[in-house]
């Protein structure tokens, strides 16, 4: 009997859309305390108080940005009093950058003209808001760029003290980050810790079974019955635990199904998932890599050029193999920290041959993460 071949024209999506990273679902569940926490910060505002300022703190794909998204979603729908400015910080992650999308972002204009000075375009701002009686609140997403770039103070400053050269006029403030290893507190400069004193609201990491349930309300949003079993589910939730980020399973369900169409099959199978699983952990891998700082990059690549199948270096190895120009010793040991909190090494303690060692083993592919790093440069 031959086999029910899927045709050129058909497809196993409803709705492929649901499967992209920026999408922000019709229902969200797992996240009610944050969310309630957040619209207790922006209430306020519709009595005509001050919105307080709040920081969402946790690791990546953990709700943080679409709970927002979801509040905004909410906000231009049901008051104008509120105009809600989100910054991806990612992208616009300088200062000039951050007050050019709030101004596009406020007045609907072009953005201004090169050589405007980032104090003519908090003017230009100003000027718009002394005629528009709204609160704006601007979401800084993905903060933690401007930590890296040393822009944090310089954003944070000027919006937090408008309000003394411009009485009327009173920015909300939602602070997203997502590397734990920040210290927000020393990240700030003391004439910004004067002032800024935000709700702290954490975002903890997804259970299995919170994954499972977020896939599958996706899959019945975005495929057709039958098209991905539950047995396969398991194995990408599983995976997706290993990595600690559901994006990764939305990508990788995405992929799979690409994978199933292009065989003209109507169901993925086990072989769909393994294939899509490469591309979708180098995609994963790659947009971590991104984030590191030069020399956090330099210690992994490093660890990565000393690492073999037979042995680990050390942490004292790896240090040792760093040109003399690189990062000093306080410094390597935070870049270690930060390289085993986002799972691109295990460190793994030893007392054995005396001493106590601590030995480096690369979570994924050392060519894998070789040439990640080669592309990045």
């Amino acid at each position: 009997m031959k086999p029910h071949l899927l045709s050129w024209e058909e497809t196993l999506f409803r709705d492929q859309d649901v499967f992209d990273l920026n999408y922000v679902p019709e229902q969200f569940d797992y996240r009610d305390e944050q969310t309630q926490a957040l619209v207790f910060a922006i209430r306020p505002a519709l009595r005509g108080g001050k919105i307080l300022d709040t920081v969402c703190r946790g690791p990546p794909g953990t709700g943080k940005t679409t709970s927002v998204k979801k509040i905004f979603e909410s906000l231009q729908e049901t008051t104008q009093l509120i105009v809600p400015v989100h910054v991806n910080c990612r992208i616009d992650s300088s200062e000039y950058a951050v007050f050019t999308r709030i101004y596009t972002s406020l007045t609907k204009r072009s953005p201004p003209p090169s050589g405007t000075s980032v104090k003519q375009i908090i003017d230009m701002i100003a000027k718009y808001l002394e005629q528009e009686p709204v609160h704006p609140l601007v979401c800084l997403d993905d903060a933690n760029y401007l930590i890296y770039e040393n822009q944090f103070n310089k954003v944070l400053y000027p919006l937090l003290r408008m309000h003394e050269i411009f009485p009327d006029i009173s920015f909300g403030l939602i602070v997203i980050i997502s590397d734990p290893g920040i210290d927000l507190q020393n990240s700030l400069e003391v004439r910004v810790q004067s002032t800024f004193h935000p709700e702290i609201i954490q975002f903890p990491p997804y259970s299995a079974r919170e994954i499972a349930g977020i896939l599958n309300e996706r899959i019945k949003q975005g495929l057709y019955p039958k098209v991905l079993s539950p047995e396969l589910l398991d194995v990408i939730v599983d995976l997706v635990m290993k990595h600690g980020d559901v994006r990764l399973g939305l990508d990788l369900i995405k992929r799979s199904v690409l994978y199933a169409e292009k065989a003209a099959r109507r169901a993925v199978t086990e072989e769909d998932v393994e294939k899509a699983l490469t591309a979708s952990r180098d995609m994963h891998l790659e947009m971590l890599i991104s984030t590191l700082a030069d020399d956090e990059r330099l210690v992994l690549k490093t660890a990565a050029e000393l690492f073999s199948e037979k042995t680990s270096p050390t942490t004292r190895e790896i240090q040792d193999a760093l040109p003399k120009n690189g990062p000093k010793l306080t410094r390597i040991s935070e870049i270690f920290k930060r390289l085993d909190r986002l799972r691109l090494i295990d460190l793994e303690y030893s007392n054995q041959g005396g001493g106590r060692r601590r030995y480096v083993h690369l979570h994924e592919e050392r060519d894998i993460i070789l040439s990640l790093l080669s592309r990045l440069e």
